[in-house]
């Protein structure tokens, strides 16, 4: 070792002392500063200053309702902030709707006696919180979680609590049962019933019957009296004389979008996909459609995993636009450019951004598609051109059998009904010539009804594969409504899936076929080109989309046994899992031979459709990629109409999951593999799980509803049953 030379030694010893005065400035130079006490706020209280702290923003905005709401799609957010403008409009009070994930909850405690708390809380995936409600429930869950008195304590906390869920999960409204649990063991008292909507069903119509009960249980609770409030406007709607037409939104959904600004793209900024290939998936699409469409994100930044969704931006048929332009009396002035501002920011945003004009908003952000809600009926009753029209509506809105049987199984929309209640005739292209305009305040139209999400979609391509493509199956959703006394059978199309089948047309540059046996002249048209013609360029045609992260994913050793059961475009993530398994397959057998899949685990598709030569998706790929995968993966199909069972009854993928019993529970009890199922989760999904619980069961020497089920169970608490499912 070479011994140390004397400069060395006062440099390092320089160096030590500049260290130390610089650690050590503010007591060394304090004389140059005047002599201040340190301010030390108590625990919890942070003062108005604290953008995190709700309390302190409720006492400045007298406020005594605060409504935290767990969402993951925006229904949640709207009931809350329905309940929200129900409280000012029946006792005159203010709330703060919040999302849990911007404020703190150590100062819960703290709420004052004359408020109480909200939690509109949704239950997301199999049954857990949305993303923005994960730390609200880690908080209320933790039994080391503190509030600021020290303690883990709500004494006398007045809540309200509201799910909202889906009957056909497994998990049906646990995050908000969870809720209403962990708030009354630490002393707080829930003000009436919980209230629980159920998606598959009616969500709208459970909220309606709860919400009255709890309105009287409130005032109680609150000591307030109701015809306190009085309706008032949310939003003020102004037609702008004079405006830059480029600063104008005419459909794009973000800031970026329309000044053309590179950025990240996302659910707040989609990236309009240019479609690089598209074609129809049944080989016999007389009655059926299924699109597969590819969108290239070359250049987008866009990434994604097998299993991922992906978020498809549509816009509003061009015939429902124009039915509301017309029964709103807006058609001349369709193309006005109007401004909408909030009378109360914190209870009500504008749900997209201005300026921008009448037929936009109808367009592009709201979802005027949607069958009409009961409430909103009863409030654009006053606005009616006549008596008659008025009684309509009077009576939609308060009668729930006529409501249900009208309006929900006759699918109609609120243009149709306003035409309806008008004496006005539905199957015919709307106009201002055969149509009652209603003289409805925008503002009312803005705040009732919910703004235009996207449709989410599982992806169907891996990116070891497809790194700059995402592929989408969709079947297109084309149904006929139950007729009724008022209202004949008419068609019915869902909004996403016919925007992508009109892409697909446009694309191809094919022409939309009639539809036989209808009055109704074709499927819907849309303005597919997009605001100011972003999503066409010469005869390219773009999608609006975004990537959802997923956790439906693969295991990562390729020797575990992996179970897939997929009918119709259920099978839609699996041809990404095949992929995906494809492409590791190559790179094994490149680097170590053809014997490198010997030790991989079998892997099992189940799939279902009706025929063989009918709707037998990607039946062209599935045998070469059981030949890459070298007899490693096996497809069982059940064609419902083609084969039956020896009594005539038809047969489905939970059949042919029985009749591989063997293979299955060997995969699962002795290969530790994995079980996928995507698809229907009202009926197959139950059935799917029922049949496993069976096989698990007997396998295991017990029965189905005992070992069976605890070994489901079991499966689920280690992510090794997983589901994708949709009602």
């Amino acid at each position: 070792m070479s011994s140390t030379s004397t400069s060395d030694v006062l440099i390092l010893t320089l160096g030590v002392g500049l260290a130390a005065a610089y650690l050590f400035r503010d007591q060394l130079f304090a004389a140059s500063k005047p002599k201040t006490a340190p301010i030390v706020a108590p625990k919890g209280q942070n003062g108005s200053g604290n953008p995190r702290d709700f309390v302190a923003k409720m006492k400045e905005g007298k406020k005594r309702l605060v409504i935290f709401y767990g969402s993951q799609t925006g229904t949640a957010e709207e009931y809350a902030i329905r309940l929200a403008k129900e409280a000012k409009t029946k006792f005159g009070l203010a709330s703060l709707v919040c999302d849990p994930e911007e404020y703190d909850f150590e100062n819960l405690d703290q709420l004052p006696e004359d408020c109480a708390a909200f939690f509109v809380m949704a239950t997301y995936g199999e049954g857990e919180p949305t993303d923005n409600a994960v730390q609200l429930m880690q908080n209320l869950q933790d039994e080391s979680f503190e509030f600021s008195n020290g303690e883990r304590k709500l004494e006398g906390l007045k809540y309200v609590v509201f799910g909202l869920g889906n009957r056909t999960y497994e998990h049906y409204n646990s995050i908000g049962r969870a809720v209403d649990a962990e708030l009354t063991k630490m002393g707080a008292v829930r003000i009436g019933e919980r209230g629980e909507g159920d998606d598959d069903k009616s969500m709208e119509e459970d909220y309606l019957e709860w919400k009255d009960g709890m309105w009287e249980a409130f005032a109680t609770a609150l000591g307030v009296e109701e015809g306190q409030g009085g309706d008032s406007a949310d939003f003020v709607v102004s037609e702008l004389d004079s405006h830059p037409p480029e600063k104008v939104y005419q459909g794009e959904l973000s800031a970026r979008a329309l000044t053309k600004t590179k950025g990240i793209h996302d659910a707040k900024n989609p990236y309009p996909a240019p479609i690089a290939e598209s074609k129809e998936l049944f080989q016999d699409p007389t009655d059926r459609n299924c699109a597969h469409i590819e969108l290239n994100t070359e250049g987008s930044g866009i990434t994604y995993q097998h299993g991922d969704h992906v978020g498809v931006w549509p816009s509003n048929p061009d015939v429902e636009v124009d039915r509301l332009l017309c029964t709103l009396g807006l058609m001349d002035k369709k193309d006005n450019v109007i401004g909408i501002e909030s009378l109360d920011p914190a209870l009500a945003k504008v749900p997209f951004p201005v300026p921008t004009t009448y037929a936009t908003v109808l367009r592009h952000y709201i979802d005027i598609s949607a069958v009409a809600g009961r409430q909103i009926l009863g409030t654009l009753s006053k606005f009616a051109p006549n008596p008659q029209a008025e009684e309509i509506l009077k009576n939609l809105n308060t009668n729930k059998e006529e409501y249900h049987t009208v309006v929900a199984l006759g699918c109609l929309k609120l243009g149709e009904i306003l035409q309806i209640a008008a004496g006005n005739d539905i199957t015919v292209q709307p106009t201002t010539g055969n149509t009652t305009a209603w003289s409805i305040p925008f503002d009312i139209i803005v705040s009732s009804i919910p703004r235009l999400q996207p449709r989410y979609y599982s992806i169907s391509s891996s990116p070891k594969l497809y790194p700059n493509s995402i592929h989408v199956t969709v079947v297109v959703l084309k149904y006929q409504s139950v007729p009724s006394a008022h209202v004949n059978q008419k068609w019915v199309y869902g909004v996403g899936s016919n925007f992508l089948l009109n892409l697909r047309y446009a694309a191809n540059g094919e022409t939309a076929p009639l539809i036989t046996n209808s009055n109704e002249a074709s499927v819907p048209t849309y303005q597919i080109e997009g605001p100011r013609g972003a999503y066409k360029q010469d005869n390219l045609y773009k999608a609006p989309i975004h990537v959802r992260r997923s956790t439906f994913r693969l295991p990562t050793n390729p020797k575990s046994p992996v179970i897939m059961i997929g009918p119709g475009t259920g099978v839609a993530p699996f041809r990404g899992f095949i992929q995906e398994r494809v492409a590791l397959a190559r790179r094994s057998i490149e680097k170590n031979g053809p014997d490198a899949l010997a030790d991989w685990g079998r892997i099992s598709l189940f799939y279902g459709c009706r025929r063989s030569t009918e709707d037998f998706l990607y039946a062209d790929e599935w045998p070469k990629y059981a030949e890459e995968l070298k007899g490693k993966f096996t497809m069982h199909n059940a064609f419902s109409r083609e084969n039956y069972k020896p009594d005539g009854s038809k047969i489905y993928v939970q059949d042919l999951l029985w009749n591989d019993r063997e293979h299955v529970a060997e995969a699962i009890l002795q290969g530790k593999g994995y079980v996928y199922i995507c698809g229907e989760a009202k009926n197959m999904s139950k059935q799917v799980e029922d049949v496993l619980a069976r096989i698990l069961g007997e396998a295991k020497g017990g029965s189905a509803a005992v070992e069976g089920v605890a070994e489901v169970k079991l499966l689920k608490e280690r992510s090794r049953l997983m589901l994708d499912v949709w009602s």
